[in-house]
């Protein structure tokens, strides 16, 4: 096969389409909610619920992670999609809010794989100090599909009906499981890749982090503080994307006053600054590496603090009058919050070894998903009494807290090796 120049890039690529594809389907709820709460009946409680249920099952991320990091990731990875697709096709058939909610668990459980698969091929396609742009690159895949989902799904709902939208998102999904089975290889394994290249990548991984061929050792990685330091700040932080997934059409319509059209209009402005707050979180760690001498560790830091300080801006969202400025500042919202989640997140395979990056990444990602499991149940219970308001502020809040957590518990230095009592494992 002829060698493909810089094809680490188009690996990325093809794991970012697959988060498209999972945001997507994902977010296929959110944007039409409206619809499905008045036609089923469904009080803003019960919507509250059925997200916990899916929140609730994606916290099993360490269970996905740790099936991707044993039967490897092209062959988990493509399971763990098809199941999602044909789960979210599924929804098209609820007609309760109790069927929706037993749905959203079993997709909540399948999504779950996206951000470790994603971290992993991180880990194992690039060097080091291309891996936070790599992770950008990635999970720009997560704002495009909460982009997309926007007009798509509203363009469904005003053609057919807002059960053919699941179905479509679903149909979608399918057909990468498709590109994803002919083309990804890991890199040993790909016949495209040239020497050079294969070089290079292997010239800037860390050397105290490659597998050493053993299965992960979960109470080990629970023992680190250095997962703890990148586990609280994704606590801390991930509220800000449930709330922008799965409460922003609702915010729009009731507070907002805003109609499908407008939704489709105005709700994927969000997403499109996360797609660059996703690059940007990357290129301001890498540049203070390279023209400022930070470590890569503070790099990242400096990065998400930058990130928090700008999430300030949130706090305001409820206090302005005007509707536009109210969807401008949660766009920088959006930008701010994937600059520096996208940053904590790539810390995974900074701190671990290989053979351990998709389950550390899980167990992170569980810490993040429980914190919007429990603030979206605050908002569903106190919405209707308190407002959005004082939610926009705790936002707002929040990550300078984990930006706090991140300069304390995660120290400059390699995490200590794994106990040595591990499972032998292929």
């Amino acid at each position: 096969m002829p060698k493909i120049r810089g094809l680490r890039w188009w690996m990325i690529g093809l794991i970012m389409l697959g988060s498209i594809m999972n945001y997507l389907t994902r977010s296929t709820l959110a944007v039409a909610a409206p619809t499905v709460l008045q036609e089923l009946h469904i009080t803003t409680q019960q919507y509250s619920w059925i997200l916990g249920g899916f929140q609730a099952a994606i916290m099993a991320q360490p269970v996905a992670g740790y099936v991707l990091d044993v039967i490897g990731l092209k062959i988990g990875l493509a399971i763990f999609t098809t199941a999602w697709a044909l789960i979210n096709m599924a929804h098209g058939l609820a007609g309760s809010w109790q069927a929706l909610a037993g749905l959203r668990v079993l997709l909540g459980f399948a999504e779950g794989s996206a951000n470790p698969a994603g971290m992993k091929a991180t880990a194992e396609w690039f060097p080091a100090r291309e891996r936070g742009i790599a992770g950008g690159v990635y999970n720009i895949g997560a704002s495009v599909g909460s982009m997309i989902a926007a007009p798509l799904v509203v363009w469904t709902i005003l053609h057919y009906n807002w059960q053919m939208a699941f179905v479509i998102t679903g149909v979608m999904g399918l057909a990468w499981v498709v590109l994803w089975l002919i083309f990804y290889q890991a890199p040993e394994k790909h016949p495209a890749l040239s020497q050079e290249e294969k070089d290079h990548i292997a010239a800037g991984q860390e050397t105290h982090l490659q597998s050493d061929g053993r299965r992960p050792a979960i109470l080990s990685i629970l023992r680190q503080r250095q997962f703890w330091g990148i586990a609280i700040p994704r606590f801390l932080a991930d509220p800000t994307w449930g709330t922008l997934s799965f409460w922003l059409p609702l915010y729009l319509t009731s507070v907002r006053h805003f109609d499908l059209k407008e939704i489709a209009m105005f709700a994927w402005m969000p997403f499109l600054a996360a797609d660059f707050g996703c690059l940007f979180g990357g290129f301001v760690a890498a540049s203070l590496q390279k023209y400022a001498g930070f470590t890569l560790l503070n790099a990242r830091r400096s990065a998400f603090t930058l990130g928090a300080c700008m999430m300030m801006g949130v706090a305001f969202v409820g206090m302005v009058d005007n509707p536009y400025l109210a969807v401008a500042l949660l766009s920088l919202a959006g930008f701010a919050h994937q600059t520096l989640s996208v940053t904590v997140i790539t810390m995974s395979s900074d701190l671990f070894r290989k053979n351990e990056v998709a389950t550390v990444a899980g167990m992170a990602g569980t810490c993040g998903n429980a914190g919007l499991f429990l603030f979206s149940l605050a908002i569903g219970a106190l919405v209707t009494t308190v407002g959005y308001t004082p939610f926009f502020v705790c936002l707002g809040v929040l990550d300078l807290i984990g930006a706090c957590v991140l300069w304390t518990l995660v120290r400059d230095r390699p995490a200590p090796a794994a106990a040595p009592a591990l499972q032998p494992g292929n």
